[in-house]
């Protein structure tokens, strides 16, 4: 790992052990070597880092453009992050996300787009199942709790709540799947494939 990577990776891991007493369950299932794309409900701001402490190698994170700043362009560039436009979302995003894993690259996505506002998981916002059939990556479904409680969104202050992280068995798209790919339809079935997955953990 980068040393700023590995700094933050520490210093989250201490703090989701420490003070919520975070339980990962499942984890036999997690996929370590090769393209991944892990696919994740969105609760909260400490979920980038929640899901990064599974691994004990790094990965690549979607974070919003206007994160990056001139102060913290370079934290962000460092923790891998890809810079998305949350209210405009681009195809040079997806592409980028796609060449990550393609190169072999471990790429965490919230299907959602935006984080949860009443602890349900919502509807998918366009782009996972073309990102899932364009890069053929295995797809890695986990479902976060209790990150809501401690972190709600529109709330800047800690609360102590217990998270779990729960990782689901991977999903393989097989040659003939991805073939019979032919466009929107077929992403959504993709997208919808992987919610449903989500939502049963």
């Amino acid at each position: 790992m980068k040393w700023i990577y590995w700094l933050g990776w520490m210093s989250f891991g201490s703090a989701f052990r420490s003070l919520f007493g975070m339980r990962i369950e499942g984890r036999e299932h997690l996929i370590t070597e090769g393209p991944v794309l892990v696919a994740s409900n969105h609760q909260s701001f400490l979920d980038p880092p929640l899901i990064g402490n599974l691994y004990q190698d790094e990965m690549c994170y979607l974070a919003r453009k206007t994160l990056f700043n001139t102060v913290t362009r370079w934290v962000y560039t460092q923790w891998n992050a890809i810079p998305v436009d949350q209210d405009r979302p681009d195809m040079a995003s997806l592409k980028t996300i796609i060449r990550k894993l393609k190169e072999g690259h471990r790429v965490l996505v919230f299907p959602e787009g935006s984080r949860t506002l009443d602890g349900e998981i919502g509807e998918a916002a366009p782009g996972i199942g073309l990102v899932a059939a364009k890069s053929g990556a295995v797809i890695q479904p986990v479902r976060i709790r209790g990150a809501r409680e401690a972190l709600p969104r529109g709330s800047a202050r800690i609360r102590f709540a217990r998270i779990s992280v729960t990782v689901g068995p991977p999903i393989r798209l097989s040659p003939e799947e991805l073939s019979a790919v032919k466009g929107k339809d077929d992403y959504e079935r993709i997208t919808r494939r992987i919610m449903d997955a989500i939502e049963a953990l």
